[in-house]
C-alpha cells in the first residue's frame, strides 16, 4: 500500500473518530437512531472498501468501457448496498453520553406519557399502542445506551415518535465529559499525521499512485 491508498482508507475512519469523539465529549446526551448509526459507519468504510476490494477486484471490461467512471458506478452501488443494510436492519435508538441511572427514569416517564398501556418486564419493554417493543441495554463505562427491537413486528412510526420524545425529553440533562471521546479524538489525530507524513514522504510517487488507482493508464 502506497501514501496515496493510505490515505483514502484513513480519511473517512479519522473523520468518523473525530465525530465520535466529539459527541462524546458533550455534555449532553446524543440521540440517534440504529439507520444513522449504521450509514455512518459505513461511511467511515467506504475508503478501506475503495482500497480493498473495489480496487482489487474492479472488472476490466469497466475500466475499458468508462474510464474512471468506473469508479461512479462501484460507489453507487457501495452506496445501494449500503442502503440496503440499513434498511433491513431493525429499529434501534442509541444514545451517547448517558448513563442508565439518567436514561432509565427519563424513558419511563416518555413511554408513561406516550403509551398508557407500557409494560416492563426486566430490561424489555413493551409499548402496545406504538407498536414497539424494545430492549434496553447500557454500557456504563462509556455511556453508551441503546433501545433494540425485540421483535419481528414493529412500528416505524412508534420508534419516530419514541425517538423524537426522547430526544426533547433528553435535551435539559446535563452529564460529565467522557473522556473516552479524548481518546477517540486522539486516534483520529494519529491518523491524519500519519498519513500526512507519509504523503509528504512519499510526494513524488503521488500522481503515479493517482493515475493507478482511477485507472487512467487503463481507460
Amino acid at each position: 500500500m502506497d501514501a496515496l491508498h493510505f490515505c483514502v482508507a484513513i480519511a473517512p475512519l479519522a473523520a468518523y473518530l473525530c465525530l465520535l469523539g466529539l459527541i462524546h465529549l458533550s455534555v449532553r446526551p446524543f440521540v440517534t437512531n440504529g439507520a444513522r448509526d449504521t450509514a455512518a459507519l459505513g461511511v467511515a468504510l467506504l475508503g478501506f472498501a475503495v482500497v480493498g476490494p473495489m480496487d482489487l477486484f474492479m472488472p476490466q471490461e469497466l475500466v475499458y468501457r468508462w474510464g474512471p467512471g468506473a469508479w461512479a458506478l462501484l460507489l453507487i452501488f457501495y452506496g445501494l448496498c449500503l442502503t440496503l443494510t440499513v434498511l433491513m436492519g431493525r429499529p434501534r435508538i442509541l444514545i451517547y453520553n448517558v448513563t442508565s441511572d439518567q436514561l432509565r427514569p427519563t424513558l419511563a416517564d416518555v413511554v408513561s406519557d406516550l403509551d398508557k398501556g407500557a409494560r416492563w418486564a426486566g430490561m424489555s419493554l413493551a409499548l402496545p399502542d406504538l407498536g414497539v417493543q424494545l430492549h434496553f441495554e447500557s454500557n456504563d463505562a462509556m455511556r453508551i445506551a441503546q433501545l433494540s427491537a425485540s421483535g419481528p413486528k414493529q412500528n416505524a412510526l412508534g420508534w419516530r415518535t419514541l425517538e423524537r420524545e426522547l430526544r426533547r425529553a433528553l435535551a435539559q440533562t446535563r452529564s460529565q465529559p467522557n473522556p473516552y471521546g479524548l481518546a477517540l479524538l486522539s486516534g483520529a489525530a494519529i491518523c491524519v499525521a500519519a498519513a500526512s507524513i507519509w504523503l509528504l514522504a512519499d510526494g513524488e510517487s503521488l500522481s503515479e499512485s493517482l493515475a493507478e488507482l482511477i485507472r487512467v493508464s487503463g481507460a
